[in-house]
């Protein structure tokens, strides 16, 4: 669990921190960063350092009570962060990506709204509407920080962060309904479960139903459309600074390839690819 501290305000020995936590994950997000300019590059390792921490929180076992109030400390310390105090590594590793590339307050705070929805309580069978809502602080606020770490400046670069944060994490859903559903949460839509007849908001009961694989390729559907509609929105933006977000979108729409192949009938069998075929992709996609 990574843990917020306070720091003596060494902003190197800080970016060091940050930068073996991203590096040390193994983490797919961090395939396409290898290509950005190091400034850039330990920007993202920062923003992944923040996202990690809090995500942290939201996964511990502790009480309900106990996460929203050390999220509300880190709620804090974005705010230190913007009035030029940070406190800990993480944020004092944000100091300068901030300054320098307009990184927005609100999207980190929607980053920890989002964790404060999986703290709260565990969720599941959200109707869509919370669903969407949902994706777009885990997910889509990151992708707003990430264009603005790339310095992808073209009007299309938000509604792109957006299109591909939802398509990235419906992928991520349907990889981990059974690990999901081992932590008392599902997050499949409500209107789909019942647009199949499935009637129950129990994870272990539904991940157990017959009629799943038939709604996961619901999801997976819109998950594509998202995919389609990212790269219709990246084809408007510099190919340079968008490289890392090709490169995701790539490993991304690959991975939600493979679990369509699979299906659904056994989600105990985990889909990953090989090292070797992101290597390929993330050679193919960020020339």
């Amino acid at each position: 669990m990574t843990a917020i501290r306070a720091v003596n305000g060494n902003a190197a020995q800080a970016m060091e921190q940050v930068r073996a936590i991203a590096t040390g994950s193994g983490s797919s997000f961090l395939w396409g960063m290898r290509l950005l300019p190091k400034p850039r590059r330990d920007a993202m390792y920062a923003i992944y350092a923040f996202c990690r921490a809090v995500d942290d929180i939201a996964d511990d076992e502790g009480a309900a009570a106990d996460k929203l109030s050390r999220l509300a400390v880190w709620r804090e310390e974005i705010e230190r962060l913007y009035g030029g105090t940070p406190q800990t590594p993480i944020t004092l590793a944000l100091q300068q990506p901030v300054r320098d590339y307009g990184l927005p307050k609100e999207e980190f705070l929607a980053v920890i709204d989002g964790m404060e929805m999986d703290a709260r309580e565990d969720i599941c069978a959200p109707d869509m509407a919370t669903f969407r809502l949902y994706c777009r602080r885990v997910a889509g606020a990151v992708g707003v920080l990430s264009v603005h770490a790339f310095g992808a400046t073209e009007p299309e670069a938000r509604d792109l962060a957006l299109a591909e944060g939802d398509a990235l994490q419906f992928t991520n859903i349907l990889r981990d309904i059974a690990e999901d559903a081992g932590r008392g949460r599902l997050y499949l839509p409500r209107e789909i479960l019942l647009r199949h007849g499935i009637d129950s908001r129990d994870p272990t009961t539904v991940a157990a139903d017959p009629r799943l694989p038939a709604v996961c390729f619901d999801l997976a559907a819109m998950a594509q459309e998202r995919f389609t509609e990212s790269r219709r929105l990246m084809a408007a933006c510099r190919r340079g600074p968008m490289r890392p977000a090709r490169i995701m979108l790539a490993v991304y729409q690959r991975l939600l390839t493979r679990l369509q192949q699979q299906g659904w009938n056994d989600i105990s069998l985990r889909v990953r690819l090989p090292k070797a075929e992101k290597l390929w992709l993330a050679l193919r996609n960020g020339l």
